[in-house]
């Protein structure tokens, strides 16, 4: 197995994305594909003193921007680290590809390269939410912001699957994403898709729920348009900021607040971890006829290694397998 990583994609790229892969290898043991401009990558590698046998450089001559339009990049810059990362995954030279790049044309690039899954009208982002009891996976994210309740059906079909094969959670509980827990709440769209979702035999669908019961633990998988679910992501990353950034104030606030502090530091500590985004590493963009995972753009290298860690794991469980024999049985059911 071999990760293709865009050694170029991100805002600190590709220092802390040559760190992480490093780290994956040390760590993990993931053998790793750095895909980008040699040199660079090169330059990254010696000055972290790797000698290992693990990481791989294949040189591409083009950096896809963080602004440029995906359809303007995939057609203009065909030997971009982005392009040239899919094209490895296509012709079987890698299984997996990681980016931190530019968003929309690492789903333009992944969706064109890789194909759907038969079955699948549209692929979705998978993002990660923490809860109580660990954490959620909204889908969609941000891929698909127009959505029919057929596509709404196929999101939650995705993401129970990713939730039980790489989080290994039995039965992952599927909730939609609604303004109310009746299935009479919500608007066109979503009543339609409690009732699609309803009747799926291999999904168990507990019904709507609000966005207040996401952060509870209620459900393993939230279901939602790419336009709600990536506003529900944003406002719940802001939160965790501003929660962090307030916490340091006040602390900083007094000598006895810094006293307090001093011994609540262990929980400080896990409260960090559960808001941190590094921790997930990246985003699955389910649906595709391949593994992608999609990382933030201020991804460091503990992001870069975890999204690496990330890809690695949905290949070795299958992801892809699992989720075209789920859609398989959906249509021969319909």
């Amino acid at each position: 197995m071999k990760i293709a990583v865009d050694a170029m994609g991100g805002d600190h790229a590709p220092e802390e994305i040559v760190k992480g892969a490093i780290e994956a290898a040390r760590d993990y043991g993931i053998p790793t594909v750095l895909v980008g401009i040699k040199e660079q990558i090169e330059q990254e590698l010696a000055k972290n003193s790797y000698s290992g046998s693990l990481l791989e450089v294949y040189h591409a001559s083009e950096v896809v921007q963080m602004d440029e339009h995906p359809a303007t990049a995939m057609r203009r810059k065909p030997d971009s680290s982005l392009v040239v990362a899919a094209n490895m995954v296509k012709r079987g030279e890698a299984q997996a590809m990681v980016s931190a790049g530019n968003t929309g044309a690492t789903m333009a690039v992944a969706t064109l390269k890789l194909g759907r899954i038969k079955g699948i009208d549209r692929p979705a982002i998978g993002s990660f939410l923490p809860t109580k009891c660990g954490q959620a996976v909204i889908v969609d994210a941000g891929a698909c912001v127009d959505c029919s309740a057929e596509n709404l059906l196929q999101f939650g079909i995705m993401g129970s699957q990713y939730v039980e094969r790489v989080l290994g959670v039995e039965r992952p509980k599927v909730g939609l994403l609604s303004i109310g827990e009746e299935p009479t709440k919500g608007n066109e769209l979503t009543k339609s898709a409690n009732e699609a979702l309803s009747r799926e035999p291999g999904l168990n669908f507990i019904g709507n729920v609000e966005g207040k019961e996401i952060f509870q633990g209620m459900v393993d998988v939230v279901v939602c348009d790419g336009f709600d679910g990536n506003i529900v992501l944003k406002i719940s990353e802001g939160i965790g900021e501003f929660l962090l950034s307030s916490i340091k104030d006040e602390i900083s606030g007094s000598l006895w607040a810094k006293i307090g502090a001093w011994f609540m530091m262990p929980a400080l500590k896990r409260f960090n971890v559960k808001l941190d985004y590094a921790e997930y590493g990246g985003a699955p963009l389910l649906g595709i006829d391949g593994v992608c995972i999609i990382g933030h753009g201020r991804s460091n290298a503990k992001a870069a290694r975890n999204a690496i860690r990330a890809a690695a794991e949905a290949v070795k469980n299958d992801v892809v397998g699992c989720i075209t024999e789920a859609v398989h049985m959906h249509r021969a059911a319909v």
